[in-house]
């Protein structure tokens, strides 16, 4: 993982990173005139407010697809549905504690468990279905790749990418940059970034400029004093080391 979360100060600067991705790609569908008639998937579907299926029904689903992938293991199709059938029960019953913050609740171990067996079926479909990989499902996987799931920004940025070669749009691109950034693939964020400014409306590039740069200096920074207190340690841990061998 990109971030060690052991520390206070470091799990609230990444909820604070993830916050404005988040706010910016709710940003960007009011901004940018992108609707929601891809097929949904988004932070609320994560955060179990985004379906009307009940767990029962989300489970039956999951058993189905399950059952396809064992009779017809080389189809794309059946991997796909998988997929995203494990994603939303990730979001059900023990899986995700919806009181555990009043804001957003966060997924148990269980539900955690069930969007790793998600990765895996998506890991399988890309290899079955790589030239035109269904966008909408690779949405739901960057979601389910982030802080507030798996945690996973490289493989999120992965799923964004074929997401921007299909639907081009400049919340699209910003989701995509700050993904690379968290994954420190900062070429690849900057090239998002200048593609997103580029799509954005007129009256909005400055404003999407200004938030991706300061996204991506936060990052950069957070880089930075990992780098400082990993040194740090590796000197304390030495210089006991040196001391007795210049005793000696």
């Amino acid at each position: 993982m990109l971030f060690d979360l052991q520390s206070r100060g470091r799990r609230n600067f990444v909820r604070v990173i993830y916050l404005g991705l988040a706010i910016l790609m709710g940003g960007g569908l009011l901004l940018f005139g992108i609707g929601t008639g891809s097929g949904g998937g988004g932070f609320l579907d994560i955060f179990g407010k985004g379906g009307s299926s009940t767990s029962a029904q989300v489970s039956t689903l999951e058993k189905r697809a399950d059952r396809e992938v064992r009779l017809h293991p080389q189809s794309a199709q059946a991997w796909a549905d998988l997929t995203r059938a494990r994603y939303q029960t990730a979001g059900q019953g023990s899986n995700y504690d919806a009181a555990a913050n009043q804001r957003q609740g966060q997924f148990t171990k269980t539900g955690l468990a069930k969007l790793g067996q998600a990765s895996t079926a998506w890991q399988r479909y890309l290899k079955l279905q790589s030239r035109h990989p269904d966008a909408t499902l690779a949405r739901l996987m960057a979601t389910a790749y982030s802080e507030a799931g798996l945690n996973q920004p490289a493989d999120a940025a992965e799923a964004m990418e074929i997401v921007t070669e299909q639907q081009p749009s400049a919340a699209a691109y910003s989701t995509l940059a700050q993904y690379a950034y968290l994954a420190q693939q900062y070429r690849k964020g900057d090239l998002a970034s200048a593609r997103a400014v580029q799509l954005a409306p007129s009256a909005q590039q400055r404003l999407v400029r200004a938030q991706l740069a300061n996204f991506r200096r936060q990052v950069v920074a957070q880089a930075g004093e990992r780098a400082i207190q990993s040194g740090r340690a590796g000197a304390g841990k030495a210089a006991p080391r040196g001391r007795t061998q210049g005793v000696g």
